[in-house]
């Protein structure tokens, strides 16, 4: 169909005396829609929408429509990955139109963007989480992602605990360190309990003095995130957004060892080498970059002990942060003294080490030694009528006999 302009265009050469097969000579039409168009007028021609095309995303609108009526803040791509297993043939660039009329966009305010050099800082906090576990039914747990972001590379390491006490923080940061095979020159931290104790008139602050010791092993120094300032530490907070988008939301788990299970899986897979937004980088490409500039993990494991004394149930268990830990059943005396290192729980009768074990997560549970619960020995008696000979009873009718024989004389 000609637009308004090309129609006005054949009228006026029409008033001008050309003919019809000259008209349509300089409008590029034929002559039979040249003659259509002088005898409809100068009418202006409607437009009507556009037959619907077939699209690779139609046979996957209700699963997504339900999807997110769900759970609105599922991300983009933790959808297209899904509808992508179910059989999905389409891009992301498609599936992104259709998510916007779900869920419209709401604008977010400007922020001021604050990058590291490689290796110099990384971002530590802790975000809670709640959570239904399939071993415990219709128990809702709170659970909190202790998570740990370089600055520079943007490199993710996290862990599901269900204690923000000291020592959880420190066995996270050793096994953040391991992971990443080296240590940054300094951590943010959000003001977290465990980290700063508090802050003078003058703003000098106060940090933990067993978490200052366990950097100092490493070469690192803490460093608190200004008062009100929380956008100084938006490289960790934005990640627990998106883990709570990308991962946690519509999964199910038995319990929080299946829990860190699945986020490894995850941020491995899909966290670590995906393209990040804002630096437009592969995650796991700018953290090789960054690796070389971090400091080397020193040769020595970090090593620090608090020690207290704890009774021996009657079940020969003994309570620690709330988890129980097995003695052997020849421990004689019923108090104890327990050693509680970073990563290990060492029990001590007499100042001789009876037990060890490694430091559960979670609450109320339990960890048997095998060697710890011995089988009973036989019975005395079993062995004396094992030892008793067995005599035919052609004997037995001897010594009747002879007994007899006896008695007649």
């Amino acid at each position: 169909m000609k637009g308004l302009r090309e129609i006005v265009l054949i009228h006026d050469l029409r008033r001008q005396g050309l003919s019809i097969s000259a008209i349509a000579r300089k409008v590029g039409s034929d002559r039979k829609t040249v003659r259509k168009y002088l005898e409809q007028g100068l009418e202006v021609p409607s437009y009507g929408p556009r037959p619907l095309q077939g699209s690779f995303l139609d046979p996957y609108r209700d699963y997504l429509t339900e999807r997110v009526r769900a759970f609105p803040d599922l991300s983009g791509r933790r959808l297209l990955r899904e509808i992508k297993a179910m059989g999905y043939e389409g891009s992301y660039s498609t599936l992104k139109p259709f998510l916007r009329e779900l869920r419209p966009a709401q604008r977010a305010p400007f922020a001021v963007r604050f990058e590291t050099q490689p290796g110099k800082q990384a971002q530590v906090d802790f975000a809670e989480f709640k959570v239904e576990f399939t071993d415990e039914p219709g128990v809702v747990r709170k659970v909190w992602l202790f998570s740990l972001v370089l600055g520079h590379s943007r490199w993710l390491w996290g862990r599901f605990v269900s204690s923000q006490n000291l020592q959880t923080v420190m066995r996270c940061h050793i096994a953040a360190f391991g992971a990443m095979g080296g240590a940054p020159e300094e951590i943010l931290y959000d003001r977290m309990k465990t980290a700063v104790i508090g802050e003078d008139e003058a703003g000098i602050v106060t940090y933990n003095t067993s978490l200052v010791a366990l950097l100092n092993h490493y070469g690192c120094t803490p460093k608190a995130c200004k008062p009100y300032r929380a956008q100084t530490k938006g490289k960790v907070e934005r990640p627990f957004r998106y883990i709570r988008q990308d991962f946690f939301l519509a999964r199910t788990f038995r319990n929080i060892d299946d829990l860190n299970a699945q986020f490894e899986v995850w941020r491995c897979e899909i966290a670590n080498p995906r393209v990040h937004a804002t630096t437009e980088r592969v995650v796991d490409e700018a953290f090789a970059e960054e690796k070389p500039a971090l400091k080397p993990l020193p040769a020595i494991p970090y090593s620090a002990v608090l020690t207290v004394e704890r009774r021996v149930s009657h079940e020969g268990m003994v309570s620690v942060d709330g988890n129980y830990y097995s003695v052997p059943e020849t421990t004689r005396k019923r108090t104890v003294e327990v050693q509680n290192l970073v990563d290990e729980i060492r029990i001590f009768e007499d100042g001789v080490c009876i037990a060890h074990h490694p430091v559960l997560e979670g609450r109320n549970r339990r960890r048997v030694d095998p060697t710890h619960r011995n089988a009973p020995p036989p019975r005395k008696t079993q062995e004396k009528l094992a030892d008793v000979p067995q005599r035919s009873l052609a004997f037995y009718d001897a010594v009747g006999q002879r007994l007899a024989a006896g008695g007649m004389r």
